[in-house]
């Protein structure tokens, strides 16, 4: 009787998500309701360089000190590459005790400063210069690359166009396999989402200088991947 009633609650569950996420819409005489999916691939125009900055000493103030001399010097990367340091951002901010937890007394042994900065390229022949020379300044603890669209509408338009060419193709074949004709385009909704894809792996404080040094960045001459937006149109059209 139990597994009866969980295998109901299942089905009323993926009921109430189906009836979610599409619209609920009362049946019309003479139209027919389609669905589609459409996409619009684009190259990127915009890339998000992404590290954290994080020093650790005996005292909060050293700490501090440590991370503002790092700090420096990541500004002076982005002057020597032609980067305005404001345009960089700062994601957060923490000064953290480190306690020795196998003292029962957890007595505190250092102090670590750690923050978070977020930089948008659109010259992207500035990535390479400026990863590889935070990686030989030992300045950041980790980083990553991603690629994205500044600005979408444009892309999110060419997907609607996409999916609605296709929800009316759908929609044209079953009209002429009924022997009706379609008519105009009387209710429509849309949804639209972006996929932004991550292409450079988090690179580790501790990497040898020889190795950033030895041949090209981990990305020279390699071509940034497409970003992609979809759309989703749900169309009703008249059937004559």
């Amino acid at each position: 009787m139990q597994h009866a009633l969980t295998i109901l609650a299942c089905v009323l569950m993926l009921t109430l998500l189906a009836d979610a996420q599409s619209p609920t819409l009362t049946a019309i005489p003479n139209t027919v309701f389609v669905g589609a999916d459409g996409k619009f691939e684009t190259a990127p125009d915009t890339a998000l360089i992404q590290f954290n900055i994080s020093a650790q000493a005996d005292t909060a103030k050293e700490a501090y000190d440590q991370a503002s001399k790092e700090a420096e010097v990541t500004r002076q990367v982005l002057r020597s590459n032609g980067i305005d340091p404001k345009s960089a951002e700062i994601g957060f901010f923490s000064l953290n005790p480190i306690y020795d937890w196998k003292n029962p007394k957890r007595k505190i042994i250092a102090y670590q400063v750690t923050t978070s900065v977020s930089l948008k390229l659109k010259d992207f022949s500035k990535i390479g210069p400026v990863t590889q020379q935070l990686a030989d300044a030992s300045v950041s603890e980790s980083q990553s690359l991603s690629y994205t669209l500044d600005s979408t509408e444009e892309a999110k338009a060419k997907a609607v166009a996409d999916a609605y060419r296709r929800s009316r193709a759908s929609a044209q074949s079953l009209a002429t396999a009924s022997g009706r004709t379609l008519g105009e385009l009387s209710y429509a909704s849309v949804d639209t989402f972006e996929n932004v894809r991550v292409l450079a792996p988090m690179q580790r404080r501790g990497m040898p200088i020889a190795m950033a040094t030895a041949g090209p960045t981990p990305t020279e001459e390699f071509t940034p991947q497409n970003v992609t937006v979809t759309a989703h149109v749900n169309a009703m059209f008249v059937l004559k």
